[in-house]
């Protein structure tokens, strides 16, 4: 079933930010109510995430607690400003420009690529990746998945091995399918997964690029999805 594109604004796909100033650290700015949600990942965008990041290092700089020996920092292409309340695990790379909120956990073996902005309370697990991606509060990536250029909901949650892919094969800008006015063309040439608050997926799921997922969307294990779904959807097949 086609989905409008007017329902796919942030007040929709993300509620829980109606209450943000409940949440601790820094969340971004998302887009207007009358503007496509994907527009924070184009990096030409005033309000993009890249843009974002980079006004909030600016403010507070580059900021490295106590961490493990074993945790590889680079800070060649940006400062990175992670909160004392966060948890660095052992083995860990973080590229900047990044931001850790207080209560994110980054476990054993994960890898923090620029441009990632990850919120309190929020989880990148074991031989996980993100990269150019938002994660608001409550979102894990907790075993073995690959967030690229996509913005996860307060409380995702995605299984194990579940990735999110960012790039055509062809390499051109991606199409987002499935909404009531045809498909669109995103202008964006990588552009993985946005997820609205309470999305569940299931272990070892691929997520093709341009997808778009409605609130508390449960999306069963190993199955390759595409296009837009709607609020309250059972992806089975």
């Amino acid at each position: 079933m086609a989905v409008p594109l007017a329902s796919l604004t942030s007040p929709n796909l993300w509620p829980s930010m109606v209450k943000r100033n409940e949440y601790s650290g820094y969340i971004p700015k998302l887009p207007e109510q009358d503007e496509p949600v994907w527009l924070i990942l184009d990096p030409s965008h005033e309000d993009s995430l890249n843009n974002q990041l980079e006004t909030l290092l600016e403010q507070y700089g580059h900021v490295i607690p106590d961490l493990p020996a074993s945790v590889s920092i680079d800070d060649s292409k940006g400062p990175i400003c992670i909160d004392d309340r966060a948890s660095i695990g052992e083995c860990v790379r973080i590229e900047g420009p990044c931001y850790i909120g207080p209560n994110a956990e980054v476990r054993h073996g994960a890898y923090i690529r620029p441009n990632t902005w990850l919120c309190c309370d929020s989880v990148v697990g074991h031989a996980s990746e993100v990269k150019h991606s938002l994660l608001l509060p409550g979102a894990k990536a907790p075993h073995f998945n690959y967030v690229g250029d996509s913005i996860l909901g307060t409380d995702v949650n995605l299984g194990a091995g579940c990735k999110l892919s960012n790039l055509r094969n062809d390499g051109r800008s991606v199409l987002v399918r499935g909404l009531d006015e045809g498909v669109v063309d995103s202008g964006l040439r990588k552009f993985g997964a946005i997820l609205g608050d309470g999305v569940a997926i299931g272990c070892n799921v691929v997520t093709n690029p341009g997808v778009i997922i409605g609130t508390n969307t449960n999306i069963w294990p190993n199955l390759n999805v595409s296009g837009v779904f709607g609020a309250n959807s059972t992806i089975e097949e």
